[in-house]
């Protein structure tokens, strides 16, 4: 007798559909590197600024007592005394754009204690030994100050509109006043890691950061043109980021003359450099 044929194997009662998801779930995803790494970070990073400030939103009200006070005192006050030449702007409307830049760069500038409190909670430690670049790591934080300070600076719009300030609201310009605080405040917050980096305590931080948050504004043009300056403050305005995001910020939200071109060069410059010695000096936080 012939052999009889042998039996058919088994085949999967799987349908390949439902076999490749199987595959999905035993095969471990490709990991992002090298540029894939910064955007991911960077959302990741807004994402827990975000979830944080749902959680507590004190601080974001706080934070609108002191812009509403220069807007409501400072600004109303100097409105008609009429002391500071402002080329035919009423000065509250001139003040606006220098406040949001103020309050923006308030809250990047102490951006580093985060930094100093993570490496206390051996957070900072854990985020060091991840294949994350530094950079990607500060770059994320940076912007991540930035979308909070952009919040702040929506609240800032809002009372000095509620004050009668006039100011456009094309969608277009809108976007750029966006992108100017957020470039502004990546910088500071830089700054402020990098001083971090240096001093290594929050007490010395908080030391250093507020002497230099009242020098960087009172020599910017926030408060008065450039051209008022003695001849050594007008240099030393003409070297301060926060003079290119004012003037951006007033250009864009008045309709102003500004150099708009120049103003989004310098900021974008300072951020990129601020990273670049932010993430340098990163490494010292860990030791």
């Amino acid at each position: 007798m012939s052999e009889a044929p042998a039996a058919p194997q088994p085949g999967s009662v799987e349908p390949p559909a439902v076999a490749r998801h199987l595959d999905l779930l035993l095969i471990p995803p490709r990991p992002r590197t090298g540029w894939r790494v910064l955007p991911a970070r960077v959302v990741a990073m807004c994402v827990v600024e975000l979830q944080k400030l749902r959680h507590d939103r004190t601080e974001l009200y706080t934070r609108a007592v002191q812009p509403a006070l220069w807007l409501v005192v400072f600004g109303e006050t100097f409105t008609r005394i009429k002391a500071i030449p402002t080329g035919g702007t009423p000065y509250i409307d001139y003040l606006a754009p220098g406040i949001i830049a103020q309050s923006a760069m308030f809250i990047a500038i102490f951006y580093g204690i985060m930094i100093i409190w993570e490496r206390d909670a051996g957070i900072l430690t854990k985020l060091l030994v991840t294949p994350t670049p530094r950079s990607a790591l500060i770059a994320g934080k940076a912007f991540a100050a930035g979308l909070k300070a952009l919040l702040q600076a929506v609240v800032v719009i809002v009372i000095a509109a509620l004050l009668g300030v006039a100011m456009t609201w094309n969608p277009l310009r809108l976007l750029g006043v966006a992108v100017a605080v957020i470039l502004g405040s990546a910088f500071f917050s830089c700054l402020s890691i990098s001083i971090a980096g240096i001093v290594l305590t929050r007490d010395r931080l908080m030391g250093i950061g507020q002497a230099i948050t009242m020098p960087l504004f009172f020599a910017s043009n926030a408060l008065y043109p450039v051209a008022v300056m003695p001849g050594w403050l007008q240099t030393v305005s003409r070297i301060n980021p926060l003079s290119y995001q004012v003037d951006a910020l007033r250009g864009l939200l008045l309709g102003t003359p500004s150099h708009l071109a120049l103003d989004f060069a310098v900021l974008g410059a300072a951020s990129v450099a601020g990273i670049a010695v932010a993430s340098a000096l990163l490494g010292r936080l860990a030791r």
